[in-house]
């Protein structure tokens, strides 16, 4: 077993930018903000907690990434922005999200409150769901699981076909497995940087 853990002087370095725009608006933040900011790289925040690994097939062991820091990560040139003419997500519900109506419901109201409050001054918009036999995507059965998977990529296509004219991006959301190729297992979700859509299940 082995612990994650980044100190607080690591995680300020990291995610706090030197860029003169950015730097200009965290100066208008008001003091709750800033209480908020600060003591979200506290030892004892929930936010940055210590990460358990279990075992080597543990995803972050399993599937080494290279560090990117929020310099890197605002620089991208791959990154997307929202602007006057696109500037609202999109949530588009795949299959049943529980186990009635009602509950399906709440969960995707729970969602875009979620989505409101962690982009905020963007819009967030609900697309009419579909059954999943509207992506005319490909399927399997897992073989370890049983569980019906669809294919992930093209559930990607399947979004972006369907993104509206107003749409930083498109999201799908289902309670299904989703494989991105027939050698993997499973993926939690897909994303396209360039095409402002993704998955998660």
């Amino acid at each position: 077993m082995q612990i994650v853990r980044h100190s607080e002087q690591t995680l300020k370095t990291v995610l706090i930018s030197k860029n003169p725009a950015l730097v200009a608006q965290y100066e208008k933040l008001d003091a709750g903000e800033r209480r908020l900011m600060n003591e979200a790289f506290l030892p004892n925040s929930d936010l940055f907690g210590p990460i358990t690994l279990h075992s080597k097939s543990d995803w972050i062991n399993s599937h080494p990434e290279a560090p990117q820091d929020f310099e890197e990560f605002f620089n991208d040139p791959y990154r997307k922005t929202p602007s006057a003419e696109k500037h609202s997500i999109y949530i588009q519900c795949i299959g049943s999200l529980g186990n009635t109506r009602s509950v399906s419901e709440e969960y995707v109201k729970w969602l875009k409150g979620y989505c409101e409050a962690f982009f905020y001054g963007l819009t967030v918009k609900l697309l009419e769901p579909v059954p999943v036999s509207a992506t005319k995507c490909s399927f399997r059965i897992n073989d370890d699981t049983q569980n019906l998977q669809i294919h992930a990529g093209q559930i990607l296509k399947f979004l972006k076909k369907r993104k509206p004219e107003d749409a930083f991006c498109v999201v799908g959301i289902t309670m299904i497995d989703l494989y991105p190729r027939d050698s993997w297992n499973f993926v939690f979700g897909q994303a396209s940087l360039t095409d402002g859509a993704g998955e998660v299940d």
